[in-house]
């Protein structure tokens, strides 16, 4: 690479990168996710977190690209609000350390012990799309066929701080970065979903032990509410079994399960 090929000041900052990635890095084991941002290593630490069993729920909207921007543009920022804003707070309500947007997707990180949480978290953005988003997206416009794609996974992850620090003319521009596979995993098998489905790993189903997670409620006969997904077929997917939930918070036991579920966490 020459200043023939770049300019040398955009060389200088490949160089300067360069040099970061041949120095030896460390992890550092920590048991939960930073509750603040000035608690993540920067990149000039040459230091990492490492956080065992993050759990990552992921959410985003079903055929999001038919909202078009320059077609749309009004109707389309009211749905971004409603879904995204909508997804931020029910991450964070229900315990999520950490939460960022990714498109039209959000995600939520939760820590090892709030497996139960996580997953009421998922739920309820599942009840909100089906009694809330997709009414009001249709009534606005009747010919979007839209909904909600959900993901969970739980794996190991590392975690660093890295971006550009502070100037006179801008404010920094530091961000959280995660390294592993939950984050994309989650977003992976959330795009299986065709109906409003809640995919999951199968590492974080084992994982679920709350009966009222796992059985129908007093509306009914009891039945199990998840089903065994075989993907041996997806040559994509690096696991042979996921598990599926297409339940919704039940309109009679919904608020009575959700809490006991949460309380499961301990």
């Amino acid at each position: 690479m020459n200043n023939n090929q770049l300019p040398q000041d955009i060389i200088d900052i490949i160089q300067k990168q360069e040099q970061k990635f041949k120095r030896t890095v460390t992890t550092k084991q920590v048991d939960k996710i930073p509750e603040k941002s000035s608690d993540y290593p920067s990149e000039a630490s040459d230091k990492w977190l490492k956080i065992e069993d993050v759990i990552c729920v992921y959410v985003d909207m079903k055929n999001s690209t038919q909202f078009s921007a320059s077609s749309h543009g009004a109707t389309t920022g009211r749905i971004y609000t409603l879904f995204t804003g909508t997804a931020v707070r029910i991450f964070k309500k229900f315990g999520a350390s950490y939460i960022d947007i990714r498109g039209d997707g959000v995600f939520g990180l939760f820590d090892k012990n709030k497996v139960h949480s996580a997953l009421a978290s998922a739920v309820t953005m599942k009840t909100f799309s089906k009694e809330i988003f997709v009414p009001r997206v249709i009534a606005k416009k009747a010919d979007f066929d839209t909904g909600i794609h959900i993901g969970i996974d739980q794996r190991t992850l590392l975690a660093s701080k890295i971006g550009l620090n502070k100037t006179r003319d801008t404010t920094d521009m530091f961000n959280e970065v995660w390294a592993g596979k939950a984050v994309n995993f989650a977003s992976k098998i959330a795009s299986y979903s065709k109906n409003d489905e809640i995919f999951v790993s199968e590492r974080y189903y084992r994982n679920i032990k709350c009966r009222k997670a796992l059985m129908s409620c007093a509306c009914g006969d009891e039945v199990p509410l998840w089903n065994e997904v075989d993907t041996s077929w997806e040559s994509k997917v690096p696991v042979n079994t996921l598990y599926k939930l297409e339940s919704h918070w039940c309109k009679v036991h919904g608020a009575e399960y959700l809490q006991e579920i949460i309380e499961a966490d301990g």
